[in-house]
């Protein structure tokens, strides 16, 4: 088991690293799937991990410059405030919804980041290679609530979806949106996992051995994602979410007709 957790860890530290998200969509399956941990302690388990991870993810993209440390702070701080909501729902509904609704989710955000010229909104222009934050207040805002509300509802950093809203419809470069996601990862998991510690209990040696190997690979594939052309980054993130919708869509499909 510890050896299976340490797969995990190195696989989700990657693509916070390289990605700034996707960690908690492949943490979550596969806590339950494959190590046979129940919802709600997948959950918690994923948010610590995760939000530890983006952490030290930031590094590299500090030295990059590639961070909006006021739209991250902002939008962070408002998902806080309705991820508490989030979690409180998820206890009422049946896990088997909440997954579907998760691949959902998923489902949509991939297809919209695989369009080659996607529709960026114009809230936050960059000019000379700053973004205008005051523009995008009001999208800053209201993407972070909508984006706590399913990251306590779904246990999840919210990387898959907090890239899309950046870039889809604040109209960050792909750079810059994986950076400062990894600041609202950061955020959105500790309050996730605030709101969801006192409904589960973590397996503390499956959990060290998860954040050791996720930390490591974060720190590895940060550097290399901060070199890596925008586009590429875009199309390979829209994938890994398209893949692990489909993968939760045919395990949900078996254990109905199971």
């Amino acid at each position: 088991m510890i050896a299976l957790t340490i797969a995990i860890g190195l696989v989700i530290g990657a693509l916070v690293g390289l990605l700034g998200g996707g960690g908690s969509i492949l943490a979550v399956p596969a806590l339950v799937y494959l190590a046979g941990q129940d919802l709600q302690q997948a959950v918690a388990t994923s948010l610590l991990v995760v939000g530890i991870t983006a952490v030290v993810a930031v590094v590299p993209r500090l030295r990059a410059r590639q961070i909006s440390w006021r739209i991250g702070v902002l939008f962070g701080a408002a998902g806080a405030v309705t991820a508490f909501a989030g979690a409180a729902v998820s206890r009422v509904l049946p896990d088997e919804l909440t997954l579907a609704l998760f691949a959902v989710l998923m489902v949509g955000a991939g297809v919209r980041m695989l369009q080659e010229k996607p529709a960026t909104g114009t809230a936050c222009a960059v000019d000379g290679g700053r973004v205008n934050w005051r523009r995008c207040l009001p999208r800053t805002l209201a993407g972070g609530l909508v984006v706590g509300f399913l990251t306590g509802l779904l246990g999840v950093g919210g990387g898959f979806l907090i890239i899309p809203v950046l870039v889809l419809a604040l109209g960050l470069p792909m750079s810059t949106a994986i950076g400062t996601s990894l600041v609202v990862v950061a955020i959105n998991s500790t309050a996730g996992f605030a709101a969801h510690a006192g409904e589960a209990t973590v397996d503390v040696p499956v959990t060290l051995a998860f954040t050791g190997a996720a930390v490591v690979a974060a720190m590895v594939s940060g550097r290399v994602g901060a070199r890596i052309h925008t586009d590429r980054l875009r199309r390979w993130f829209a994938w890994l979410v398209l893949t692990v919708a489909g993968l939760i869509a045919i395990q949900l499909t078996v254990d109905l007709f199971a």
